[in-house]
């Protein structure tokens, strides 16, 4: 894989990973709904499985927040630079590299929350599978539009 290719994976899933939290916080204000504790409880079973100490209570509970919130930027990176290898440098379909990228994301970070026991995606209503699908496909989309337009055009010299 070429640097360029990694720095443009790098670079769509920065992007892709804004565009998700702008969707999420879009939906936290339309439904007053509160922000998700998932992200910081992953982050506290993560730290205790490491025998992490994160500090006394209220250091512990900022860091954890911090921590999911990097988290989530980690699992978009891992995203789309597992997606540059796939694309080899070139540039992709909108609608699979949408499906690739968002599905994968949503695969990443929903397994890990299962297999962390954060959460059961087994016992989800409707609304929750909602809450879940359309950011992760607007991850996708953004990521793979900005992906396609860093790559070069077809016929172009690289």
């Amino acid at each position: 894989m070429r640097t360029a290719d990694l720095t443009d994976g790098l670079i769509a899933g920065a992007v892709g990973t804004a565009a998700l939290n702008i969707v999420t916080y879009l939906d936290m204000t339309a439904r007053a709904r509160p922000a998700s504790q998932t992200p910081e409880q992953s982050a506290g079973k993560l730290a205790g499985a490491f025998h992490l100490s994160l500090g006394p209570p209220q250091q512990a509970d900022n860091r954890r927040s911090g921590l999911g919130a990097l988290l989530g930027y980690g699992l978009g990176a891992a995203a789309t630079v597992g997606f540059a290898l796939l694309a080899r440098g070139r540039r992709q379909p909108l609608l699979r590299a949408a499906t690739l990228l968002g599905g994968g994301l949503m695969t990443l970070s929903d397994g890990s929350l299962t297999l962390l026991g954060v959460t059961d995606p087994r016992t989800w209503r409707r609304v929750d599978w909602l809450a879940d699908i359309v950011p992760h496909l607007t991850f996708g989309l953004t990521a793979a539009a900005t992906w396609n337009r860093l790559r070069p055009s077809t016929g172009s010299r690289a």
